[in-house]
């Protein structure tokens, strides 16, 4: 199975204010395991950050003037992930700034999820972690993955920490794998019991013995009502209360 971990900076959080996407990373899983391979671009926006975006990220618009615009990258960034998984955090922010990138490009570049599927690790998280914080940095903590070294949002940086998250996140139990152990050597062991020599003893009942447990049978028949020794259908008497 092939899956992209993605992740997208943007000028702003609305797409629906013009706001437009200025870096996209990605990096490639196979059979969950990282290829090595990624992608990476930073985007010309053709429109100023809005106010804290760029501090959020450390872009400019300075930094992206000589960066290609989305329209001469769509093709790379689309080869790249066509036929696979994504893995989004907070996938509809992504897949909504991604969509509208498209569909300034013309109807024959349709949308993300007629060439991909989508899954959001944030809705795994929140189903995992009900009620807990569930941002990237409170999982990479919560999992025991390494984000000391970020600082900024960077799209590349993201989307490999994701990739940690999201592994570490979705890990299950292997196959135990039970039907490769060996069967265990079971000990045979034929015991022959020595017959005692002679006639075998007979234990005669004394008669003070006799009493003693017709007396004790007696009590427990008073208390209960009825014994284990009394034949089957004999009258059951209680004793008063």
């Amino acid at each position: 199975m092939r899956q992209i971990v993605l992740d997208t900076e943007t000028t702003g959080l609305e797409w629906k204010k013009g706001n437009r996407v200025v870096e996209i990373g990605c990096v490639e899983l196979v059979e969950r395991r990282p290829t090595g391979r990624t992608y990476h671009q930073y985007i010309k926006p053709d429109r100023d950050f809005e106010q804290g975006a760029a501090e959020v990220t450390g872009l400019s618009l300075e930094f992206l003037a000589d960066k290609p615009p989305f329209a001469d990258i769509a093709d790379a960034f689309l080869e790249f992930i066509e036929g696979a998984e994504l893995i989004i955090h907070n996938a509809a922010f992504d897949v909504g700034f991604l969509d509208n990138e498209l569909s300034l490009l013309g109807p024959d570049y349709g949308n993300l999820r007629q060439r991909v599927t989508v899954e959001d690790s944030l809705l795994l998280a929140r189903q995992r972690y009900p009620g807990q914080r569930n941002s990237l940095d409170a999982l990479c903590r919560r999992l025991g993955v390494d984000n000391a070294h970020r600082q900024l949002h960077g799209a590349l940086l993201d989307a490999q920490l994701l990739a940690e998250v999201y592994l570490a996140l979705t890990a299950g139990q292997h196959e135990i794998g039970f039907g490769a152990m060996a069967e265990p050597e079971r000990a045979t062991r034929h015991v022959v019991l020595a017959q005692p020599a002679g006639a075998r003893p007979v234990l005669v009942v004394q008669a003070d013995e006799l009493a003693a447990h017709a007396a004790r049978v007696e009590a427990i028949r008073k208390k209960a009502g009825v014994c284990l020794w009394d034949p089957v259908g004999a009258p059951v008497e209680l004793e008063p209360a």
